[in-house]
């Protein structure tokens, strides 16, 4: 195995299931995560040369993952709503409130749900958020506002319904 296929195979074991994540969030769908985490990958993998050289590959990884997403989203939308829950071995006390959230996050547009989970799940200043989708800091900061206060009128404003506290 050459060097650059170990370095990938070191890379993908040990940050694949951290991609796989945040496709769930962002896909919302287990089988729609899988094929969008195995397409960032397989992007990865044809430019890991300059991946490898990258100040940050983790974060090169997430960029590609939302730019795919997004520019998977225009083509054509493959989202399902469903009442089906997806299979998980992690059994969190808050699954109803985690499904309630992942059910508000679908009905937000393709790039609204980028913002969102770059902001406020991975934690993305605007100015990073900006960089990875390729847009303005402005149209971060505009589009954010626009998707919370739509996910406030989805969730409401009382979370001890939604946590059963």
């Amino acid at each position: 195995m050459s060097v650059d296929l170990e370095d990938f195979t070191e890379f993908a074991a040990v940050r694949g299931a951290q991609l796989f994540r945040m496709a769930y969030l962002l896909a919302g769908d287990r089988h729609a995560a899988e094929d969008l985490t195995q397409s960032t990958l397989g992007k990865l993998y044809a430019a890991w040369n300059r991946v490898r050289r990258a100040d940050n590959p983790v974060a090169y990884s997430r960029t590609v993952m939302v730019r795919t997403y997004v520019a998977g989203r225009k083509k054509t939308s493959r989202e399902h709503p469903t009442d089906v829950v997806p299979e998980s071995g992690d059994r969190d006390r808050d699954t109803a409130l985690r499904l309630t959230l992942f059910a508000a996050l679908a009905e937000l547009s393709s790039r609204d749900r980028a913002i969102v989970v770059l902001r406020y799940w991975e934690d993305h200043s605007v100015e990073g958020t900006a960089q990875i989708l390729g847009v303005s800091a402005g149209t971060v900061r505009t589009r954010s506002h626009r998707a919370l206060a739509k996910l406030r009128v989805r969730l409401g404003s009382d979370i001890s319904e939604l946590s059963g506290l």
